[in-house]
């Protein structure tokens, strides 16, 4: 008998998953079982993603410069986050500056020059006339809709790269080696980012501008990545929009090629990524897959949300959670989602 050699990577990677039986998997009943379920799941996703400071570093915030437009305000901003590391944000605020405190939502951007490219800065520095690139400059979309919104700079990328990344260039990004780096401690970048934005969130709960109970994060992508883990883990967020990442493991980290940020250790172990959407239950979320991303199959975003929406019905509000198939690429569509957030946070968009 003839034994065919078996060279394929993905069929063995594909026939471990389906041996696979997610230790933490929901499986409640009901309320109190899911509650139960979260604490546990939240500790092990928290203990995989490397671990948090046990103590916070003083944040000591400084805004550094101030630009004014017609519509808004911007504000340069500096955080620590950590004893040795510093996180660089733009803080913007509609016009005119609100009487009462706002909504106010985290956007966390993705793969590319960094957070400038959410609030309309092109490559030469200058601001642009309409929303471009891939991201569409959704931070400045979120003021458009009369949020107050605090977009961070994401470790690895922009002003926060090593020096060999900035020589290659305002594209280029030092995503690969820092995430090596976390691994090889221990750690993980999602971990060091979710980081990075809960400190922001400690930052965006002390302007008295922003109402601290109606915080939104917003991400595609990498920052998609972001916001998606953060709301997971710390219930300040009360709403998540997430673009271009919410899918299967299965179908996309695991079998896509993707950047070494995206990889968490054994988290396959306990939980498909819907599991992790349930640690959001009963806060809002909002996900969003275009029908020809080539890294995030709609597909999958799509079961995914069913596995999801079903823990959300355990909580009884399946009606907390939605998602937008869009005729488009892996971009930032935003069409239901702004419709989403005026509905979970209460804002009124403004008038522009």
């Amino acid at each position: 008998m003839t034994i065919e050699p078996d060279f394929d990577t993905l069929k063995y990677s594909l026939e471990a998953y389906r041996a696979n039986r997610p230790m933490l998997g929901f499986r409640a009943k009901t309320v109190e079982e899911a509650k139960a379920w979260q604490r546990k799941l939240r500790r092990k996703l928290v203990q995989l993603l490397g671990g948090f400071p046990a103590k916070d570093s003083p944040l000591t915030p400084r805004v550094i410069a101030t630009d004014e437009f017609d519509h808004y305000t911007r504000q340069h901003v500096l955080l620590q986050s950590r004893r040795n590391m510093t996180v660089f944000g733009y803080f913007l605020l509609p016009k005119p500056a609100p009487v009462e405190p706002v909504p106010a939502i985290l956007c966390l951007h993705g793969h590319g020059r960094g957070v400038d490219d959410i609030v309309g800065i092109d490559e030469n520095g200058c601001q642009r006339t309409a929303y471009g690139g891939y991201q569409n400059d959704f931070a400045l979309q979120c003021v458009g809709h009369g949020y107050a919104a605090l977009a961070i700079e994401q470790l690895g990328f922009g002003r926060r790269r090593d020096e060999r990344a900035k020589k290659a260039g305002p594209g280029s990004s030092s995503c690969q080696p820092a995430a090596g780096a976390a691994l090889l401690l221990g750690q993980t970048m999602i971990g060091w980012r979710v980081y990075d934005a809960m400190r922001s969130l400690d930052y965006l709960q002390s302007r008295p501008e922003v109402d601290p109970l109606r915080i939104g994060a917003m991400g595609i992508s990498g920052g998609g990545t972001t916001a998606f883990h953060l709301a997971a883990i710390d219930q300040r967020v009360a709403v998540a929009v997430v673009s271009g990442y919410f899918n299967t493991f299965r179908d996309s980290i695991m079998s896509i090629s993707h950047c070494m940020d995206n990889y968490v250790p054994g988290i396959l172990r306990y939980a498909e990524m819907y599991d992790l959407a349930g640690l959001i239950a009963p806060r809002y979320l909002f996900a969003e897959s275009g029908t020809r991303d080539g890294i995030f199959p709609y597909k999958a975003a799509q079961f995914a949300f069913r596995k999801a929406r079903a823990i959300y019905r355990v909580f009884g509000c399946p009606d907390r959670i939605g998602l937008e198939i869009f005729d488009g690429e892996h971009t930032f569509h935003g069409k239901g989602a702004f419709g989403f957030l005026e509905r979970c946070l209460g804002a009124k968009a403004a008038a522009k």
